[in-house]
């Protein structure tokens, strides 16, 4: 039977992440490394259907793992492009509102103070309009250091790297039972297409699971795991609709936060080429589904409005979809990223991630030294 040190269940950026700085550390004990995906290539789920957004780390609860992570993940991931030739823009963003009490806006100023963002400016209504003329917004905070990713290329390049070291990647490679006797895990899988797998069974030593939308389920099928450490999956969907026109803003454009924390807001964003679209919006969900209804631009037009007041529904075209990870549900209060050792789920050489939503692109190198951390414990 076929042995590795660690296997790595799901390619998305978090898993790639995982894997090369995992693969060029200097833990002997973990030199054979084999990333595994059910899907035929890397990163098609969270991990492409977001807002390639480079964030600062504003809005994230103080001493959270997102407001940690966010913004040591954030000077990683400059770090990383700029080294590695990965296409980025520090575009910068403008969270705007037309509120004349500014209270929520100097509160979001404080919070990411205290998360260690010290770089974030006041805008006037003067000052927005004299950097954005279509924009309209009384009051506003520029954040210089957000920024957007080519997320393909960054993805791609991790892949690389870690091949380069000697990570096997292993798409097309269904996790179906991970059964752990004494130090070691059996991991069964299913190669090929659903209609007919073919079966492949190996050994490793450690398990890192950051399967996404599929950790739940992939946990479900680890024997040991206490079924109460799980927390519950909760499909929260966004529609992302492109502009027909030409792109008027410089920067990236955030309204307030919704005051329920789901999202972030309707917002403006940009791809390295300068095509504008709008969105995510928040729809829970029963099912992974990334169907766009455009029904919704009538919608997304009025939500839009409120900054960006020139624009007609016309304007809108569905795009893309994704659906995030959600551990709490539409009622509760927003979640904290997850990531268990056996102290939560009883099951030695055992990292289970959940919950890995926005600011998870940004978080990604800071997230994969966490682990590293665990492991080396």
């Amino acid at each position: 039977m076929d042995r590795f040190s660690v296997c790595i269940i799901g390619a998305g950026v978090i898993g790639l992440a995982i894997a090369e700085r995992l693969g060029r550390s200097r833990l002997k004990a973990h030199n054979d490394i084999v990333l595994l995906e059910q899907e035929p290539a890397f990163g098609q789920h969270i991990s492409s259907r977001h807002s390639e957004v480079i964030h600062a780390g504003i809005y994230y609860p103080q001493d959270s793992l997102k407001a940690e992570y966010c913004v040591r993940g954030r000077s990683l991931l400059y770090e990383f492009c700029r080294k590695h030739r990965v296409p980025y823009k520090k575009i910068g963003k403008c969270i705007v509102t037309n509120e004349a009490d500014t209270s929520n806006l100097e509160m979001l100023h404080k919070n990411a103070d205290a998360n260690g963002v010290a770089d974030l400016e006041y805008w006037s209504e003067k000052k927005l309009k004299s950097e954005e003329p279509r924009l309209s917004a009384r009051h506003g905070i520029y954040s210089p250091s957000t920024g957007i990713i080519d997320s393909h290329a960054y993805m791609q390049t991790l892949l690389n790297l870690a091949t380069d070291h000697n990570v096997v990647f292993a798409p097309n490679t269904r996790v179906t039972e991970i059964t752990k006797t004494n130090e070691t895990f059996s991991v069964c899988t299913a190669l090929g297409n659903q209609a007919s797998p073919e079966s492949y069974t190996f050994e490793c030593n450690v398990v890192i699971n950051c399967a996404g939308l599929y950790a739940q389920s992939i946990a479900h099928k680890i024997d040991q795991v206490i079924a109460e450490s799980i927390p519950a999956l909760y499909l929260c969907k966004g529609d992302y609709f492109s502009y027909s026109k030409r792109n008027p803003f410089k920067h990236l454009v955030y309204p307030m936060p919704e005051k329920n924390t789901v999202g972030l807001g309707i917002h403006s964003t940009h791809d390295l080429v300068g095509q504008l679209r709008f969105g995510p919006d928040t729809e829970y969900v029963s099912e992974i589904t990334y169907d766009i209804e455009a029904s919704k631009k009538k919608q997304f037009t009025e939500s839009i409005r409120q900054y960006f007041p020139s624009i007609e529904t016309e304007d809108l075209q569905p795009a893309y979809s994704g659906i995030r990870p959600k551990i709490s549900g539409p009622t509760e209060p927003p979640a904290d990223f997850v990531i268990q050792d056996s102290s939560s789920h009883g099951v030695d050489n055992l990292v289970q991630l959940f919950g890995i939503e926005s600011p998870g692109l940004t978080s990604s190198l800071a997230i994969a030294e966490a682990v590293l951390r665990q492991l080396k414990h």
